[in-house]
């Protein structure tokens, strides 16, 4: 991928977001180290959901408009998501070990994580299943809508069930339960992935545009 200004900056804001993580933000008391994880995990989780968000958006208005560049969108938003909860699914259990005591649990925002990690993985399939160009934009937008309400309950499964996954300490209707130094880390963190989630993003799309280009034209509303 070649060097951008913003993917420079997306570097350049991770890589400060972690030596503050690392080396100025406080151990937190229980969990001593391994909560450090949180500013990794967290802020992934925020992205996967993000890039989720706007395949359903871009989807459902490539239904509506029949635009290409609605569908590269959502493909490309999909596959970078796809990156982010790989991540949340690694990050998750490092961290779960030495909390909870073991790797996985079938919790409930655990397994939906993963149901979802699996719904946007077949997205990808299907993409590759189907030469139709047209055939094809329409059957992914419509895995890519449906995939996408899951989300809701993912965020609210820790108050629909009973869960070792802790409540929400950022996203909550209270204020955030974190102390300022961690806060300030933790929100850092969600903009330096913002920000790395947007330059990824724009990379695939131009990655999809050129592919585009070098096929034989089609009618993508046919």
């Amino acid at each position: 991928m070649k060097a951008t200004p913003l993917s420079i900056a997306a570097v350049a804001a991770v890589a400060a977001t972690y030596v503050r993580a690392i080396l100025f933000t406080p151990l937190e008391a229980t969990q001593g180290p391994a909560q450090k994880i949180l500013y990794l995990h967290a802020p992934a989780a925020w992205v996967a959901f993000l890039a989720f968000g706007l395949v359903a958006l871009s989807s459902a208005l490539y239904l509506w408009l029949r635009e290409e560049r609605l569908d590269r969108i959502a493909e490309a938003s999909a596959e970078v998501g796809v990156v982010f909860t790989t991540v949340v699914l690694i990050t998750g259990p490092l961290w779960g070990k030495p909390v909870w005591g073991t790797y996985w649990t079938w919790d409930a925002r655990l397994t939906l994580t993963l149901f979802l990690w699996f719904i946007y993985l077949g997205y990808m399939v299907l993409r590759g299943a189907i030469d139709d160009r047209a055939m094809r934009a329409r059957y992914s937008a419509v895995l890519g809508i449906l995939g996408a309400l899951l989300i809701p309950f993912i965020h609210l499964s820790v108050y629909l069930f009973r869960t070792l996954h802790p409540l929400p300490i950022l996203l909550k209707p209270s204020a955030p339960s974190l102390p300022s130094e961690m806060l300030t880390t933790l929100l850092l963190a969600f903009g330096s992935f913002t920000l790395l989630y947007a330059a990824l993003l724009r990379a695939r799309y131009r990655l999809a545009v050129e592919r585009d280009d070098a096929r034989p034209p089609e009618v993508y509303g046919a």
